[in-house]
Protein backbone atom coordinates (compact mmCIF):
# COMPACT_ATOMS: atom_id res chain seq x y z
CA UNK A 1 0.00 0.00 0.00
CA UNK A 2 1.57 3.45 -1.01
CA UNK A 3 -0.30 6.70 0.49
CA UNK A 4 0.75 10.26 -1.00
CA UNK A 5 -0.04 13.42 0.08
CA UNK A 6 -0.22 16.20 -1.95
CA UNK A 7 -0.89 19.91 -1.98
CA UNK A 8 -2.64 21.28 -5.45
CA UNK A 9 -2.63 25.22 -4.87
CA UNK A 10 -4.87 25.93 -7.99
CA UNK A 11 -7.49 23.50 -6.10
CA UNK A 12 -7.01 24.97 -3.07
CA UNK A 13 -7.14 21.46 -1.80
CA UNK A 14 -4.88 19.16 0.21
CA UNK A 15 -5.39 15.71 -0.76
CA UNK A 16 -3.98 12.03 0.82
CA UNK A 17 -3.99 9.26 -1.98
CA UNK A 18 -3.73 5.51 -1.19
CA UNK A 19 -3.00 3.30 -4.23
CA UNK A 20 -3.20 6.17 -6.29
CA UNK A 21 -7.24 6.53 -4.70
CA UNK A 22 -8.50 9.62 -3.37
CA UNK A 23 -8.79 8.82 0.29
CA UNK A 24 -9.19 12.08 2.27
CA UNK A 25 -8.62 15.97 1.56
CA UNK A 26 -9.00 19.48 3.13
CA UNK A 27 -10.16 22.44 1.45
CA UNK A 28 -9.18 25.99 2.11
CA UNK A 29 -9.48 29.51 1.42
CA UNK A 30 -6.85 32.03 1.47
CA UNK A 31 -7.21 35.50 3.24
CA UNK A 32 -3.98 37.42 3.52
CA UNK A 33 -1.74 35.84 5.68
CA UNK A 34 -4.63 33.22 7.08
CA UNK A 35 -5.85 30.17 5.66
CA UNK A 36 -9.16 28.98 6.61
CA UNK A 37 -10.32 25.55 6.24
CA UNK A 38 -13.55 25.12 5.42
CA UNK A 39 -14.15 21.13 4.77
CA UNK A 40 -12.30 18.22 5.43
CA UNK A 41 -13.83 15.05 3.56
CA UNK A 42 -12.76 11.46 4.01
CA UNK A 43 -14.43 8.29 1.83
CA UNK A 44 -16.79 6.56 3.87
CA UNK A 45 -15.32 3.31 3.23
CA UNK A 46 -12.11 4.09 4.28
CA UNK A 47 -13.13 6.49 7.43
CA UNK A 48 -11.73 4.74 10.99
CA UNK A 49 -8.06 5.00 9.76
CA UNK A 50 -7.00 8.23 10.54
CA UNK A 51 -6.40 9.30 7.15
CA UNK A 52 -8.42 13.01 8.02
CA UNK A 53 -5.78 13.38 10.78
CA UNK A 54 -2.82 12.70 7.82
CA UNK A 55 -4.15 15.06 5.43
CA UNK A 56 -4.83 18.08 8.18
CA UNK A 57 -1.43 17.28 9.85
CA UNK A 58 0.18 17.94 6.32
CA UNK A 59 -1.81 21.05 5.43
CA UNK A 60 -1.36 22.91 9.09
CA UNK A 61 2.56 22.14 8.46
CA UNK A 62 2.31 23.34 4.96
CA UNK A 63 0.52 26.14 6.32
CA UNK A 64 3.19 27.25 8.75
CA UNK A 65 6.00 26.98 6.31
CA UNK A 66 4.69 29.73 4.44
CA UNK A 67 4.35 31.74 7.67
CA UNK A 68 0.64 32.35 7.46
CA UNK A 69 -1.57 31.12 10.52
CA UNK A 70 -4.83 28.94 10.23
CA UNK A 71 -8.35 29.62 10.70
CA UNK A 72 -10.28 26.33 11.69
CA UNK A 73 -13.83 27.07 9.94
CA UNK A 74 -14.01 23.27 9.61
CA UNK A 75 -15.17 21.00 12.76
CA UNK A 76 -12.85 18.42 12.09
CA UNK A 77 -9.89 21.08 11.83
CA UNK A 78 -11.13 23.22 14.66
CA UNK A 79 -10.56 19.13 16.67
CA UNK A 80 -7.54 18.41 15.39
CA UNK A 81 -6.24 21.93 17.27
CA UNK A 82 -8.34 20.56 20.33
CA UNK A 83 -6.10 17.30 20.44
CA UNK A 84 -2.90 19.09 19.40
CA UNK A 85 -2.22 21.85 21.49
CA UNK A 86 0.85 22.01 20.93
CA UNK A 87 -0.13 23.66 17.41
CA UNK A 88 -1.80 26.26 19.09
CA UNK A 89 0.44 28.90 17.98
CA UNK A 90 -0.17 28.31 14.62
CA UNK A 91 -3.84 29.54 14.90
CA UNK A 92 -4.89 32.96 13.87
CA UNK A 93 -5.94 35.28 16.53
Amino acid sequence: MSTELTHDAEAHRYALRVDGKLVSAADYTVNGDRVSFTHTFTDPMQRGHGYAGQVVEFAVEDVAATGRKVVPMCWYVAKWFDEHPEKAGLLAD
